[in-house]
């Protein structure tokens, strides 16, 4: 008893740093049992499946999970989360998913593969689409400054939201596999936040490009004749064509109507904060997804048109002006209101390196 008494004093921490320490090994020690104690829990219900489910859900069997499955079960076996009515098994996620991964995913991508190597195969067997005639050097202003950096604006936006849309879809497949998870982790956490914050900017300048140019874009008889000959592609050369011909007015309308749609589908999905159900925000996924990529594939002959499929075209969204040969041949009717206003190029030239007006269209916004 006395060698008891006298060991003792000797066991007491002499300072608070000493209480300390034996305090942080106390509670080391208590982790290290309760990790014991779960890892052999684990190791238990691994080796055990039927002891697995107990645990994590007794008393749920086979048939209870079928009613879970079909909704027949009561408001305990349901999703409680933000006024949701769904069964803890979705059966529309389900569907969703495969209208998505096994619709709209693969045939969106054959669309534009397709529309790619059609135009391709075009532009090498017919090629560019020059002019007839020699151009005289008379210019004709056909777009205004503002309408050239409305269109561009919209145009960027419409590529990058392009870009990183495929990148979404379909980037895992292919640059998950070449530069592995960490680049492929940044690549789509950045396309995703580009996407969501571009789409609404884009949406609203092409409200704004819409409202501007239907004055030029209402259909009219002879646009009819231009589609069914094919701009002059079928019978005779020359088609009738005002401002804007039939396949521009067609571009168009498409803008204005699948745009549009892929646009206010577009908000459903960016602002899920004004209370949309999960099932509008599937059908909104779906709808903005077949527009989009439909729009993408139509785009590619919008693009190919305006640059190397036809002389002169891209001249005119760069620097607002064509030749009056130009107008002639693809533009007739709209030459024909605006031949009194053709002007030298080199008068163009000159007044647009001292800064003034460009002429007496010089005003006019489309």
């Amino acid at each position: 008893m006395n060698l008891l008494t006298a060991q003792a004093p000797a066991a007491v921490p002499r300072s608070g740093k000493g209480l300390a320490l034996g305090i942080w090994r106390f509670i080391a020690v208590a982790l290290v049992l309760a990790l014991s104690l779960a890892f052999a829990q684990v190791a238990v219900a691994q080796a055990d499946p039927d002891r697995e489910m107990t645990t994590a859900a007794p008393g749920i069997t086979a048939d209870q999970w079928r009613q879970v499955r079909s909704g027949e079960t009561g408001p305990n076996y349901r999703d409680s989360r933000h006024d949701s009515n769904y069964n803890l098994i979705n059966s529309s996620g389900e569907t969703w998913r495969h209208i998505r991964n096994r619709w709209v995913s693969p045939f969106g991508l054959i669309a534009i593969g397709a529309t790619a190597a059609l135009i391709t195969l075009f532009y090498l067997i017919v090629g560019r689409k020059d002019l007839e005639a020699p151009r005289t050097g008379r210019l004709i202003l056909r777009w205004s400054l503002m309408m050239r950096a409305l269109h561009w604006t919209v145009a960027t936006l419409f590529l990058a939201l392009a870009l990183t849309g495929l990148n979404l879809l379909f980037g895992k497949f292919v640059f998950r596999t070449l530069f592995g998870d960490a680049v492929w982790a940044w690549m789509i956490a950045a396309s995703k936040l580009l996407h969501n914050y571009m789409g609404p900017i884009f949406g609203v300048l092409l409200v704004i490009m819409l409202v501007s140019l239907i004055k030029e874009n209402i259909p009219k008889w002879h646009d009819w004749e231009w589609i069914k000959k094919g701009g002059g592609m079928i019978g005779k050369k020359h088609v009738d064509a005002g401002f804007a011909n039939g396949g521009e007015k067609a571009w168009y309308w498409i803008l204005a109507s699948v745009g549009l749609l892929v646009v206010a589908s577009g908000f459903v999905l960016d602002f899920p904060n004004f209370d949309q159900s999960r099932d509008t925000m599937q059908w909104a996924n779906v709808i903005h997804a077949v527009g989009a990529l439909g729009i993408t594939a139509i785009s590619l002959g919008h693009i190919y048109i305006g640059t190397l499929g036809t002389e002169g075209a891209l001249e005119a969204m760069t620097t607002g002006y064509v030749d009056e040969t130009w107008a002639k041949e693809h533009h007739n009717l709209w030459y024909e209101e605006v031949k009194d206003q053709t002007i030298p190029e080199e008068e163009v030239a000159a007044r647009k390196s001292s800064g003034t007006s460009a002429g007496p269209s010089a005003t006019r916004t489309s």
